[in-house]
């Protein structure tokens, strides 16, 4: 019973946890990837990179483009570390 419900609970996030990959060919980026990891897993640098600022103008960290087929990626970089990643069709 508990490894029925310890399923159910792993297949009702999974849609949670696709907003937190992207895969690239064979290589998956997640979130805490470093960017480094994201241009190697990618194998190019971002098409655009774009600095985000606070509400007072202080940078706060990046979003790197990437323009593919159909649709662009954005990595939204803090810390050094990927936060979120998004598609945009």
């Amino acid at each position: 019973m508990r490894l029925l419900i310890a399923c159910l609970l792993a297949l009702a996030m999974m849609p949670a946890m696709a907003d937190f990959s992207f895969r690239f060919g064979d290589s998956v980026v997640t979130t805490g990837d470093s960017p480094g990891t994201v241009v190697r897993k990618a194998g190019r640098q971002p098409d655009r990179i774009v600095q985000l600022e606070n509400r007072r103008g202080a940078a706060v960290g990046e979003r790197w483009e990437y323009y593919l087929d159909n649709k662009q990626v954005n990595f939204e970089i803090r810390d050094g570390r990927v936060v979120d990643i998004q598609e945009v069709r």
